[in-house]
């Protein structure tokens, strides 16, 4: 199966009927009773998370009902349902906030995710920013680009390669064990700078469109990774998972490392690791 663009212009604007019903009338909103922990104080569900999730399913499901559906809370709920997504002939994989500590908080970076995924291969991805009213999308062999709130697509590229005292990236340490925790974070003061959003929707925003280098993210759930990855490829990129092994929407552990190009990947993977 294949998605064209009336596919995937259909994708796009029901992420953002989700946002604009349920993410931001709820944006700096949220009762005492909206906000909920998880697995600790930094992961967090909202109303806006679980009724935006609600409403895509039901959708996808009118559309696409013999599809695989995958949503980051309802595998909260049930891990069991990620099972078969590596084999399954169509499944979607959601992520209806991502950067939900930001969006609890108050600050406006965080996202809306979809992934597509046929065959154990993720052939499109979505990411809808509900502030800005765009789309960072990508499609297998089409390349990525941005669809601005007034309608004109800007394509996407991913930075020209750089030396490592020259890149900017985000390296998710505190997820890490020792003594990799401590390896990275000391590091990761090889590069220029750092950036850290609490949101990797916007953090594959920054690397697709150039304005970062790298990303080293050791937490792998697909409801994250599936849609700015296939989106980073296309706009030129290379990642992998720590161990140099292609990424795939069956993943859910190895580490995976963001970068321009195998090159800036090798070098990354050196130097972040070094002893």
């Amino acid at each position: 199966m294949t998605f064209d663009d009336t596919a995937i212009d259909w994708l796009a604007s029901l992420l953002a009927e989700a946002a604009d019903t349920e993410i931001m009338p709820r944006f700096r909103r949220l009762g005492d009773g909206d906000i909920r922990q998880k697995t600790s104080a930094a992961d967090l569900v909202t109303e806006a998370d679980v009724n935006a999730e609600r409403l895509i399913t039901a959708r996808l499901r009118q559309r696409y009902p013999t599809a695989m559906v995958v949503g980051e809370e309802a595998c909260s709920d049930d891990p069991a349902l990620l099972d078969g997504l590596g084999d399954a002939d169509l499944a979607f994989v959601i992520d209806p906030v991502d950067g939900t500590f930001n969006f609890a908080s108050g600050v406006p970076l965080f996202g809306v995710m979809l992934g597509v995924v046929v065959k154990g291969e993720t052939v499109a991805g979505i990411i809808h920013d509900p502030v800005g009213k765009d789309w960072l999308i990508g499609a297998k062999g089409a390349g990525s680009h941005i669809r601005h709130a007034h309608g004109t697509l800007e394509t996407v590229r991913v930075a020209a390669r750089a030396p490592i005292s020259e890149m900017t990236g985000a390296v998710s340490w505190q997820y890490m064990a020792e003594p990799d925790r401590t390896r990275l974070a000391c590091n990761q003061t090889k590069t220029l700078s750092q950036f850290n959003y609490r949101c990797a929707a916007h953090e594959y925003r920054l690397l697709a469109s150039g304005h970062g280098h790298f990303v080293v993210y050791n937490k792998l759930m697909p409801w994250d990774h599936l849609a700015g990855v296939l989106i980073h490829a296309e706009a030129g990129g290379h990642a992998a998972r720590f161990d140099g092994s292609a990424y795939l929407p069956s993943h859910v552990g190895g580490g995976l490392l963001v970068a321009p190009d195998r090159e800036s990947w090798q070098e990354l993977r050196r130097e972040l690791w070094a002893k």
